[in-house]
């Protein structure tokens, strides 16, 4: 199975490298990509623990980007997880999330919410990137709410009590910074950010490489419409499980949705594009 959509605690989701890779080895994974948002520090933690294990790293990364007024992701698979622009964009945001979670904070302490602070919320997180489903742990945690999903229902969704907006890239800014880093870009879920065909073409212009078009909140014939479009745009396709462990999504589980060997040997061919000259390694035979 190949699964190019995860997280671990380095953004929201709950696993540690070492857990998820283990977890991934245990479920038949064979290829994960690990896209934390807007930061690649784990990257080195999962290299480390895909080798332990026998999992093929794809190291990547899930970039929160502005198509439109409206919210969108793109992926980047196959990245140089050290390369120096982001490298800056995540120690950028880093400090940017870190502004923003004080924000959300100091509102449900304002709304009386007794025991949230950010000490609780850093450690939720396990990590240094946080983000709402930390604060919604802490909510938990103090009997403000029932679990995860019941915090975000009642204040964490989108223009909620406790919501505070956040920095995102134009996605064509997104595209380059991918492509800089060596990796392919690729439009995340767009069917849950309502993404249409006209705009797929536009993005095509724009250098995107790519459309995950199967993914849990993709119900089956929207994900051949994906598929189909893809194909008429020259896209390569990609599918994941957007995997962030039993504490945030306990209904998803790694490998729910999977890549072929074929359309996975098309990313790593549309990769080379970005390689830099003397580092693009030979096709597959």
């Amino acid at each position: 199975m190949i699964d190019l959509h995860s997280h671990t605690l380095h953004s929201d989701g709950d696993r540690s490298p070492a857990e998820l890779f283990a977890e991934a080895k245990a479920a038949g994974v064979k290829v994960l990509a690990v896209t934390d948002h807007d930061t690649v520090y784990g990257l080195g933690e999962c290299r480390d623990a895909s080798k332990a294990v026998g999992v093929r790293l794809v190291p990547g990364i899930e970039l929160s980007c502005e198509l439109h007024g409206r919210e969108v992701h793109v992926l980047g698979h196959l990245i140089d997880f050290e390369s120096p622009a982001l490298g800056r964009l995540a120690t950028d945001m880093l400090a940017e999330r870190r502004e923003r979670m004080e924000r959300m904070v100091s509102l449900a302490q304002g709304m009386g919410f007794s025991g949230v602070t950010m000490d609780r919320v850093v450690a939720a997180s396990g990590g240094e990137n946080l983000g709402r489903p930390h604060l919604a742990r802490a909510l938990v945690d103090c009997g403000h709410a029932e679990s995860i999903k019941d915090a975000f229902d009642r204040f964490l969704h989108t223009n909620g009590s406790l919501w505070v907006d956040r920095r995102r890239l134009p996605v064509p800014e997104a595209i380059r910074l991918v492509h800089d880093a060596a990796g392919t870009a690729t439009i995340a879920h767009p069917g849950a950010n309502g993404i249409s065909r006209q705009e797929l073409r536009a993005l095509v212009g724009e250098g995107l490489d790519g459309v995950e078009a199967w993914h849990p909140e993709h119900p089956p014939n929207q994900a051949e419409a994906f598929v189909r479009w893809a194909e008429e745009l020259g896209l390569v396709v990609t599918a994941g499980s957007d995997y962030h462990g039993p504490g945030v999504q306990p209904d998803r589980h790694l490998g729910d949705r999977t890549l072929s060997p074929e359309r996975f040997a098309a990313l790593e061919d549309r990769a080379r594009r970005y390689a830099p000259e003397g580092r693009r390694p030979p096709r597959a035979r």
